[in-house]
């Protein structure tokens, strides 16, 4: 069911996604999908979850300009699930244990590598905003990579 919610989410974001719907795309029936997510929230919930841990994937390793990169480069190659993850939701992750953990893993990741958590909070200001202003065609970048290159030196 994850990976047909995922397939949603890639071709339409999180508004195309509904409990019936990813029902019918797993071939199963709607009353199957609430033995597992007891509504769209906690669907959405998981899906953020397991995004975290590729996200986390992606800056493991990398000092922080590599993460910088990394982030923008994520948000870019899957924006569904980049505003998922970022989205409305994370401010109810409380509600849901896993994405509250996978969250904060992701953030710990990006404060081991910066010297303070103010430089922490500063990188992810600026990886965050320009990650957004890409995605939503504000910055006029044909070159997007080189554009990353430059800003995030």
């Amino acid at each position: 069911m994850l990976d047909r919610a995922d397939a949603l989410l890639d071709a339409g974001g999180d508004g195309a996604i509904s409990l019936r719907e990813v029902a019918r795309a797993a071939g199963v029936s709607a009353t199957a999908a609430y033995r597992h997510f007891a509504d769209k929230e906690a669907l959405l919930a998981a899906l953020a979850a397991r995004h975290y841990a590729d996200f986390g994937t992606a800056l493991a390793g990398a000092s922080l300009t590599g993460m910088g990169r990394a982030y923008i480069r994520f948000a870019l190659a899957r924006p569904g699930r980049f505003r998922l993850m970022f989205g409305p939701l994370l401010a109810r992750a409380a509600a849901h244990p896993e994405l509250a953990a996978a969250s904060r893993a992701a953030f710990a990741a990006l404060s081991a590598a910066a010297s303070s958590p103010d430089e922490a909070l500063r990188a992810w200001g600026l990886v965050h905003g320009l990650a957004h202003l890409l995605l939503d065609g504000a910055i006029p970048a044909p070159d997007q990579e080189a554009l990353i290159a430059r800003l995030i030196p």
